[in-house]
Order: structure tokens, then C-alpha cells, then sequence
């Protein structure tokens, strides 16, 4: 039986691992009393108690906990973006090339970023093949539900005398400062960041985002971008289709509740629209983090998932 800790799991992500690990009978649930929750012993001890941590933590807090665990033998995934970019630490998206035995092997685990998981999974395949250019300058929009701000951006959108600026899709990260560039920026093996719009929408659950781009950019057409696309994932969560049938329409809440991702190829010979869907809480997060757990236990990927 593995033994595992989820420290922060009072929040979207940490709530949404404990329902799928609740559910199943080769995992022990290291649960510490309300009060203990943000008690350091407490952490420490069940940190070097587990086998498998999941930290689904603010920043700093993250690093605290990855301090309290040194001198155990946990492996650690960690949801918050403290640790993707850090030499030491694996990026754990396993359709990525080269990343599932990596995963398999390593005891430090950086979750993917949620809207950094659609334009990695749309661009990195493309530069793996010589159609995008380490110096191309792109541009990126992502739409994504309310419930990826957390328990306080969930208590705004449902409450009953909510702001009506909230019944319409908001724009943000207006700085060109978001959080998950810089993985998107490394992990593809860029040179400059994308022009990032992320815009939050009503609705709780589900994640589009979309990579515009010239066909001429890229030296090559709707098919053969497709192409790469098939060949490229043949195992893992993530999956290609060539059309998405909902009658010339792509919502961005498609994919709510489940926990893989559907990459698509719209457009034309000119200009083609290159499209992920999935759940900002499912593959863009705690979906992800599961995911990297049973790779680590060497059971099935999508073991205790909704695909």
C-alpha cells in the first residue's frame, strides 16, 4: 500500500487529487486534523512518513515543504511553480519526448502549469520537428474557467450578488508577466516569450487554448501539422483529432471533469489555429499530477482518472 500525502489539500487541486485517491484501494491517505494542517512537525512528519507527497501549495510554501522533506525518501510532485524550471526537478508531461522514463526515475516532480500545458503540448512537438524556429515570436490566447483562481475567484464567481463585470470573459496577466512563461519559454527551447493572453470566463471548469499561426511561419500546411500531431502522441492522455464535431464550434468547457486532452488543427492553407482542450483542473493540474503518481508506481497512467 502506498502512502501518500497531499500538503494543501484544502485547495481546488489538492480537494480534486484526495476525490480521485479516495476512490482507490492501493493508496493509503496520509489525512492530518484541520488543526495540524499548517503545523510544521505535523507536515515534517508526514512528509518523511509517505512515500508520494503532493504539494499543492503557494510558492514559498512549496519550498518550505520540499526544505521539512529533506532526508527522507518521499518523492515529491509539486503543483505550485516553484520548482518547474529548477535544475534537479523533472517537468512531469509524459507525452513529452523523453519525459516518461525521466518521470519514472526521478523523486522531484514539477507539475505542469495549466495554461502552460496547452501551448507546450501545441508548440514543443512542432519544434521538435523544425516547423517552429527557436527564435519564432508567437502569440497565444487561453481561455479557462473560474476555478482556476482558486477558492476565493470560486467564492466571487458564485456569489449571489456578484459583480456583473463577472458575466463576461475577463482579460488578465495584462503585463505580459504570467507566471507559466517562463516553462513555456523553456521547456519548448525558445528564445522569447509568447505574446500571452489568458482571459477567465463563467464558467467553473475547462481550458482552451489556442497558438495562431502563419502557415508560412511554419513551411508547412493544415496536413502535414496534423501529421506530427499523430505521430507524435500515441500514448498518454494526450490525444489528436482532425475535427472536433460540434457543428464548426470549439467550447472551452468540453473537457470538464476529465483529465485528458484533445490537440486539434483549424484554419486554412494561410493561416491555421492550433487548439488544445482540457480541464485547467484535470490535465492542467491535479489530472497532471496524478498522472506523474501512477508513472512513479508503475501502474496504468490514466489509473483512478476520468478519460
Amino acid at each position: 500500500m502506498t502512502k501518500v500525502f497531499i500538503d494543501g489539500s484544502a485547495g481546488t487541486t489538492g480537494l480534486r487529487i484526495h476525490e480521485r485517491l479516495a476512490e482507490r484501494d492501493d493508496i493509503e491517505l496520509l489525512i492530518l486534523p484541520e488543526e495540524l494542517r499548517k503545523d510544521t512537525s505535523a507536515r515534517k512528519e508526514a512528509l518523511h512518513t509517505a512515500d508520494i507527497a503532493f504539494l499543492c501549495l503557494p510558492d514559498d510554501a512549496a519550498r518550505e515543504a520540499v526544505a521539512l522533506a529533506e532526508g527522507s525518501a518521499v518523492a515529491i510532485i509539486d503543483t505550485s511553480t516553484a520548482h518547474r524550471t529548477i535544475d534537479g526537478w523533472e517537468y512531469g508531461f509524459p507525452e513529452l519526448y523523453g519525459r516518461r522514463k525521466r518521470i519514472a526515475n526521478s523523486k522531484r516532480i514539477g507539475n505542469p502549469g495549466c495554461h502552460a500545458s496547452g501551448f507546450i503540448a501545441l508548440v514543443e512537438p512542432l519544434m521538435r520537428a523544425g516547423l517552429i524556429k527557436k527564435n519564432v515570436n508567437l502569440s497565444c490566447f487561453s481561455l479557462t474557467g473560474y476555478s482556476g483562481g482558486g477558492k476565493k475567484m470560486i467564492a466571487e464567481y458564485e456569489g449571489e450578488s456578484r459583480d456583473t463585470l463577472l458575466d463576461a470573459p475577463r482579460m488578465y496577466g495584462l503585463t505580459q508577466q504570467h507566471k507559466h512563461l517562463k516553462e513555456m519559454v523553456k521547456i519548448c527551447g525558445m528564445d522569447t516569450p509568447p505574446i500571452f493572453c489568458p482571459i477567465v470566463a463563467p464558467f467553473y471548469a475547462g481550458m482552451e487554448v489556442t497558438v495562431p499561426v502563419h502557415a508560412k511561419t511554419l513551411g508547412a500546411g493544415i496536413d502535414e501539422v496534423a501529421s506530427i500531431y499523430k505521430s507524435y502522441y500515441k500514448n498518454g492522455l494526450v490525444k489528436f483529432v482532425d475535427v472536433a464535431d460540434e457543428g464548426g464550434l470549439l467550447s472551452a468547457n468540453a473537457f470538464a471533469g476529465r483529465d485528458d486532452m484533445q490537440i486539434t488543427v483549424c484554419g486554412n492553407d494561410e493561416r491555421i489555429l492550433l487548439v488544445a482542450r482540457y480541464d485547467n483542473l484535470g490535465k492542467g493540474a491535479s489530472g497532471a499530477a496524478i498522472q506523474n503518481m501512477n508513472i512513479l508506481l508503475g501502474c496504468d497512467e490514466d489509473k483512478g482518472l476520468v478519460i
